[in-house]
């Protein structure tokens, strides 16, 4: 439509320009940032809300009875997220993530599943969509989830051992009803299925190996394990690097117990790195944020509950826009937003980190897991 206009909204501290130049106005899904990495993914908060509370990303001692989370009327709405996602498509998008907090308590998730589900990419192919749990709740809503369109799912799940998990989730939840939900998802066909395992030193490193053997025993290539180094997200789980067991370390433990051996990735900007076992007994995956940075890669934008728009997984700022939705801005507008959002980034936190060089706002307060996902 030409230039568009569009209100002054918070981007950094910053506002976006009255006028957007025009090859931002329509979008073409070959968006590009600074280094040259192209909109692919989009993960999408549902609630700041999680029922767990997880050292590394919930301390109960932050996270209290007196906490106070965002109120409903603070929550985009259902058609306010559907609306962002299918301009997020016409950018490039073609994968969307539903996370949290915890998913599955926002209320009616299979509707806002059902109407992401007919979205479609600018060829027109739907858009893979998957959600990410701790399946607390997901006996009772595999169903409900699957008959929505939502087409795979990853469980977190830190251990074996019921009571190492009931201490990390900190609210004495049993790891048997986990179990129950990964059942009841590879019962109704959301497979293959992820689980992933932050892996913390002195806390549940020695679950390792049990989590491996139990899920290439019990589900073979329908569950794909990962394991996630503790990473330095947010300001409030006390991250400190003797904390984090190197991925290299997990993989030679897994190797010398059931032999590995490499796997191509399946997509350019994947976060795990895949192995499968020589006896081809299913594969399993790292993600390796902290010694070994995929920045270079990384095709992911974050929305959160509230409509900020994140460009790393580390940043401490977002760009507002729930400002724009609620303001009367057109498709066009809100598409232009998004285009010189993406066009502008420049994020690389972990690589920096990892050349010992001070990112950009490093001193800042960071986002926060529970409120933006993983």
């Amino acid at each position: 439509m030409g230039d568009a206009t569009i209100p002054l909204i918070d981007l950094r501290h910053a506002a976006l320009p009255a006028r957007v130049p025009t090859e931002f106005a329509a979008p073409s899904g070959l968006l590009a940032d600074r280094l040259g990495r192209p909109l692919r993914d989009l993960r999408i908060s549902v609630t700041d809300r999680c029922n767990f509370r997880c050292s590394y990303c919930m301390p109960k001692e932050v996270f209290d009875s007196q906490y106070k989370f965002l109120p409903q009327s603070s929550l985009l709405s259902f058609e306010e997220i559907s609306r962002t996602a299918r301009l997020f498509a016409a950018h490039g998008v073609q994968k969307l993530r539903l996370t949290g907090g915890e998913p599955l308590l926002r209320k009616h998730l299979e509707v806002l599943i059902g109407m992401l589900s007919e979205l479609r990419t600018p060829d027109g192919h739907p858009l893979d969509l998957t959600l990410t749990t701790n399946a607390s709740l997901l006996t009772r809503k595999a169903q409900a989830l699957k008959d929505a369109g939502l087409q795979r799912i990853t469980i977190s799940l830190d251990a074996l051992d019921d009571a190492i998990f009931r201490r990390m989730n900190d609210v004495d939840f049993p790891v048997s009803d986990v179990l129950a939900g990964i059942e009841a998802a590879a019962k109704v066909g959301l497979a293959p299925i992820k689980v992933n395992m932050v892996v913390k030193q002195g806390v549940n490193d020695r679950e390792i190996v049990p989590m491996a053997r139990f899920f290439r025993e019990h589900f073979g290539s329908a569950v794909v394990l990962r394991f996630i180094e503790y990473m330095d997200v947010g300001t409030t789980n006390g991250w400190a690097m003797d904390h984090v067991v190197p991925s290299a370390e997990v993989r030679l433990r897994l190797h010398e117990a059931f032999g590995l051996e490499p796997l191509d990735p399946n997509a350019v900007g994947e976060t795990a790195e895949r192995w499968r076992y020589t006896d081809g007994r299913g594969e399993v995956g790292f993600i390796s944020s902290v010694t070994q940075a995929f920045c270079r890669d990384c095709n992911r934008a974050r929305l959160s509950t509230e409509g900020r728009l994140y460009l790393c997984l580390f940043a401490s700022r977002g760009f507002d826009l729930r400002e724009l939705l609620r303001n009367g801005a057109s498709d066009a507008e809100m598409a232009a937003a998004i285009g010189l959002i993406w066009s502008e980034r420049e994020d690389r936190y972990s690589e920096l980190r990892g050349q010992n060089a001070a990112p950009a706002d490093s001193g800042a307060r960071k986002v926060e897991m529970h409120y933006i996902g993983g």
